[in-house]
């Protein structure tokens, strides 16, 4: 039989507490969603207003370093400058390495209930990791379809020891492998604005990075919820594996005549890794690259995981417009922040939602 969750005391023990998640509650045979999880029809998707991908978000990047850099530098800011997110294929990550990171994803959440529960906030000392559903589930009025771990990485001898046995070793390797791309995607961006920055620069620019497993359980309802709602990344760049479900949406604008918001299905495709800008690579840019408004929806077909590495600068970094943009274009649309007020910013004052953080930069 079926639990019942219609008392919140009881859910909130289940999900967050007792460490079952939503996960747990589709294992105990739930079969209509708790109204903790039915999101305001703003938040929810209108497939009214999202249609599949027209626009070709899929870059090779085998040639960046080869004789048609150019042309991939443009390909990469023209997705940068419009929609902030792109797919890229051939970025040297082994595709192996990512089959065995999906699999490792649903490894870590196929665990009982119990051991997941070890990582918990409440529970674990150790700031590095998290294994949660929401960040803040006592203070959210509704919760998202989905539950995740966080790994925050610092360097690789603390991975190994403090994250845990049944991914370390592939997520180590994910992070690693991926480093180096990245650096170069966000050399390129930059280099295409007309701004030279050094080696250390860059470094500060992505020296903070988390890579998150989350894990999206089919829902009974999935008009009625979101996996994870409409928001942009803070940091500079992220890096996501998607599985081969689907459900991934970014923002494509507003249709003009009817003021509808319009989003753009992310189609998976295997061994192709998305990119989309952050936050903080939209001030630098003085709003030249736009930060990806993106949305996961939600289906009754099967789980879906993904796998994304938040690149970030360092929390002392001063983040602000490039001089160099700032005078050529007459004005700075954005003062100057430290990354770690900037966070606070979200965490506190606005937990959630949109874009609503660069409001608070903007001038």
């Amino acid at each position: 039989m079926a639990l019942s969750f219609t008392d919140e005391n009881s859910l909130f023990n289940f999900v967050v507490k007792e460490g079952n998640g939503v996960k747990g509650l589709v294992d105990s045979g739930l079969t209509e969603v708790p109204r903790r999880f039915i999101q305001p029809p703003d938040e929810r998707l209108d497939k009214q207003h999202a249609a599949p991908s027209s626009e070709n978000m899929i870059i090779d990047l085998s040639e960046l370093d080869g004789p048609n850099h150019d042309e991939v530098v443009k390909a990469i800011s023209h997705a940068a400058e419009t929609l902030g997110f792109f797919q890229v294929v051939n970025h040297g990550v082994p595709l192996e390495l990512l089959d065995s990171l999906e699999t490792a994803t649903h490894k870590f959440f196929d665990q009982p209930a119990e051991k997941k529960a070890t990582y918990l906030k409440e529970v674990s000392d150790d700031p590095m990791i998290m294994y949660a559903t929401s960040f803040i589930p006592e203070k959210e009025k509704v919760w998202m379809w989905r539950d995740f771990f966080k790994m925050t990485y610092t360097n690789d001898d603390d991975a190994l020891q403090f994250w845990p046995n049944e991914c370390k070793e592939v997520v180590l390797e994910y992070v690693k492998t991926s480093t180096v791309m990245v650096k170069k995607l966000l050399q390129a961006l930059i280099g295409n604005l007309g701004v030279k920055l050094s080696d250390s620069r860059l470094d500060t620019l992505l020296g903070s990075k988390s890579v998150h497993m989350i894990f999206y359980p089919t829902c009974p309802n999935p008009e009625l919820t979101i996996g994870v709602r409409k928001h942009s990344d803070k940091g500079t760049l992220t890096m996501l594996l998607q599985d081969d479900i689907g459900g991934l949406y970014v923002k494509k604008g507003k249709n003009l005549s009817s003021g509808d918001e319009e989003w753009i299905e992310v189609p998976p495709i295997h061994g192709a890794l998305g990119i989309n800008v952050g936050d903080m690579l939209q001030i630098l840019s003085n709003g030249r690259y736009k930060s990806a408004e993106h949305v996961v929806q939600t289906t009754n077909t099967a789980s879906r995981v993904s796998v994304p590495i938040f690149n970030a600068p360092l929390p002392v970094a001063i983040i602000g417009p490039f001089p160099e943009l700032v005078a050529s274009d007459g004005v700075a649309r954005y003062r100057d922040i430290s990354y770690k007020e900037y966070t606070n910013n979200i965490n506190v004052e606005k937990p959630c939602g949109r874009k609503i953080a660069l409001e608070f930069v903007s001038i």
